[in-house]
């Protein structure tokens, strides 16, 4: 069985920011279906945040631009956690690594795990997360819950 890093929320941990789960149906079929072998993980909490947290969002960029220095991430109150977020997705970039995960489902709309969309200044918008925008970066493919790949990864 192949390996697949999945953001634990998916499977039903209770590891989102307000200590509740996204649990997917969707994406527990999807690693059944093609006999993977889920990695779980938190960025956030890898990088030492308590579970539950203060929201977060990114104040200036995304992922992309946390990145390429360009990019800031704060909490509800106004913190600074762009190096915290940044450390969480270091630590899931080297799960990969020993668990030689070529692909990942994250979270959708996540500050670490959005594919598609996150938060800017607390409003929804296209954009990636630090830890999804890192593992592109690093040539994993990444999905989300709302964009499962038709075929066998």
């Amino acid at each position: 069985m192949r390996p697949i890093l999945v953001s634990s929320c998916l499977l039903g941990l209770k590891t989102r920011y307000d200590g509740t789960d996204n649990y997917s149906q969707a994406v527990v079929d999807f690693i059944k279906n093609n006999q993977l072998t889920p990695i779980p993980v938190c960025p956030e909490q890898l990088a030492g945040l308590s579970t539950p947290r203060p929201k977060c969002w990114f104040s200036i960029g995304d992922g992309d631009s946390v990145l390429d220095a360009s990019g800031k991430l704060i909490d509800e109150h106004g913190e600074d956690l762009t190096s915290v977020f940044l450390h969480g997705a270091r630590e899931c970039l080297k799960i990969v690594e020993m668990t030689n995960c070529k692909h990942a489902i994250l979270q959708q709309r996540s500050p670490s795990c959005g594919s598609q969309s996150i938060y800017l200044n607390e409003k929804l918008v296209q954009g990636v997360g630090i830890t999804t925008a890192m593992l592109k970066k690093s040539g994993i493919k990444v999905f989300s819950d709302d964009n499962l790949p038709a075929k066998k990864t």
